[in-house]
């Protein structure tokens, strides 16, 4: 597994708590970024890391904003991601398993870090169980493709 993680200003310390774990893990990820304390617009961070998912270059994505909605939603605009914002155990194990997530998303000024990090950890151990959520899962890129 490879993992894309960027932020915009407001989740530059949440992303740098990912990357500790994903260290931990030991699974290999690209960063970037940002790396500034300006204001910076989150779609611009987003998408290509969105789209650098969709194209296979990276399994998955871990994109941070101030609430993660930013971030969400521009991540969504890109044929193939399946983003989810999550910020609780239960749907980060949910949305591997049932809605085969490609990016995860979470709000630095959302969640704390300690949190964050178990996220991370679940988000990345959980298998996508298909069966019947294969069904749904497959109507999305059918939408997709018309």
């Amino acid at each position: 597994m490879k993992i894309i993680l960027a932020s915009d200003h407001g989740g530059t310390n949440l992303r740098k708590e990912a990357a500790a774990i994903l260290d931990e893990l030991e699974i290999p990820y690209e960063d970037i970024g940002c790396d500034c304390e300006g204001s910076v617009d989150y779609p611009d961070y987003a998408l290509p890391a969105a789209e650098r998912v969709a194209s296979g270059e990276f399994d998955k994505g871990i994109l941070i904003c101030g609430t993660g909605i930013g971030m969400s939603i521009s991540a969504n605009k890109v044929k193939g991601i399946r983003a989810a914002l999550v910020h609780d155990l239960f749907s980060a194990k949910a949305t591997r398993e049932h809605n085969d997530s490609n990016v995860l998303c979470m709000g630095e000024r959302v969640i704390g870090p300690g949190l964050a990090a178990e996220i991370v950890r679940t988000w990345v151990s959980t298998d996508y169980e298909g069966g019947r959520h294969a069904n749904r899962v497959g109507k999305i890129a059918e939408y997709e493709n018309k």
